[in-house]
């Protein structure tokens, strides 16, 4: 196992609490696509999220990660680090959350679009458009451009099956 050397000890406060703000507007539009069809099953999708991200995810991957009780791109080492015990750094890459976390992620985007998608047939409105097109520039941001910048500076990128930066630039 070897890690990336020149990735980043500590990722910066100000970066942190972008990004998490970024997860919790993410979070809070999908709820709100998922409430206007059901808002049992808003509160489902909330909960879904808060258990996944908040807590599982923490557990099964943040307590292998060399970001462990450190400052990571979301402040998760930290936060992981006032739950749980630290794990095994060697089996970060095989850890059941590093299968989960892109279900995750992935049920995060694809339910309340799909939902939003339904609601925008069966009855439009401009608020769901405004909603899809929110969830879209939201998920896209989150998925695409911030999972790139913050691989790009971590530490763990060799290793992560998930990192959008897993080998050195040449």
């Amino acid at each position: 196992m070897k890690i990336y050397e020149a990735g980043i000890d500590k990722y910066s406060l100000k970066g942190i609490i972008a990004r998490n703000l970024l997860l919790i507007i993410w979070v809070v539009i999908g709820t709100v696509a998922c409430w206007l069809l059901n808002p049992i099953i808003g509160w489902l999708y909330l909960g879904f999220a808060i258990l996944m991200v908040g807590i599982v995810l923490k557990k099964l991957n943040c307590t292998n990660c060399y970001y462990y009780d450190k400052w990571c791109c979301m402040g998760w080492g930290k936060f992981s680090a006032l739950l749980f015990k630290k794990g095994d750094m060697g089996k970060f890459s095989t850890s059941i959350g590093m299968k989960l976390a892109p279900l995750t992620y992935g049920a995060l985007t694809v339910i309340p679009l799909i939902l939003i998608l339904i609601l925008i047939f069966k009855n439009f409105s401009l608020l769901k458009l405004i909603i899809l097109i929110f969830l879209f520039i939201i998920s896209f941001y989150n998925g695409i451009i911030i999972r790139k910048k913050a691989c790009t500076l971590c530490k763990m990128r060799l290793i992560c099956p998930g990192s959008a930066a897993r080998y050195p630039k040449q």
